[in-house]
């Protein structure tokens, strides 16, 4: 007699319930969508201006109010954009972000400062919070890329000029203006755009309405490199 059936005709058993794969899977899941919002926003900012910062927010609770108005590039002096990339960034038109040059030089030398690109700072600004922490560090890392991707120089620019603090409670190149020589943004003068760059990354603690030896020494050589990289090719991104 022939057998119709077996054992091994049985249904197989449902597979066991891993926790530790369905927790990774929606972490993965998680950390995808957090990318898109994130690429999403940078890539909508390069034609919509950002809101306040978060740290706009702080000092309006702090001061009971800021002063803040902004203004396209197009209405600001361009000596102005030349003086901030002398001043912060001379190779800003020549890298993707990150200076590796300055980060190298300080390495060696041991400082806290130096290394930080326009494009770093904006994405600091703009994104995340003030403060030294590894965290943020490393958002700034990997944000910084989108940034330069998406935005022209000139966008990085205009935004760093507008979301920028100068004085206490006074944020932007034309509050600025306003604040400390009572022009608009398009009427700066060498001079004047020179100390409002001297100003960072202190402005509270300096006054380029009022200033110092060491400010009006400082303000000079900006002037110097701003010429310098007009000459050198090195601020032709920031030309229209």
């Amino acid at each position: 007699m022939t057998r119709t059936g077996t054992s091994s005709d049985a249904a197989p058993a449902t597979g066991r319930w891993r926790p530790l794969r369905w927790l990774r899977r929606w972490v993965l899941r998680l950390l995808a969508v957090a990318a898109l919002i994130v690429a999403g926003t940078v890539l909508a900012h390069r034609v919509v201006d950002p809101p306040p910062t978060f740290y706009m927010g702080q000092e309006a609770r702090r001061w009971d109010g800021i002063v803040h108005r902004w203004v396209p590039l197009d209405a600001v002096a361009p000596v102005m954009a030349r003086a901030l990339v002398a001043a912060e960034d001379a190779n800003f038109c020549r890298h993707w972000g990150f200076d590796m040059g300055a980060i190298r030089t300080a390495i060696r030398q041991g400082g806290d400062r130096g290394a930080s690109t326009l494009t770093q700072q904006v994405v600091k600004n703009v994104y995340l919070w003030h403060g030294r922490s590894w965290p943020r560090k490393a958002l700034e890392a990997l944000i910084t890329p989108l940034v330069e991707a998406f935005w022209t120089k000139r966008r990085i620019v205009e935004v760093y000029l507008n979301v920028a603090e100068f004085d206490r409670g006074v944020f932007g190149v034309a509050a600025a203006a306003e604040h400390y020589f009572g022009v608009g943004p398009e009427n700066l003068t060498p001079a004047q755009a020179a100390r409002l760059a001297a100003a960072l990354p202190a402005p509270k603690e300096r006054a380029p309405d009022a200033p110092s030896d060491w400010l009006r020494t400082r303000a000079a050589s900006i002037l110097d490199g701003a010429a310098t990289i007009r000459r050198d090719g090195r601020a032709d991104c920031l030309e229209d």
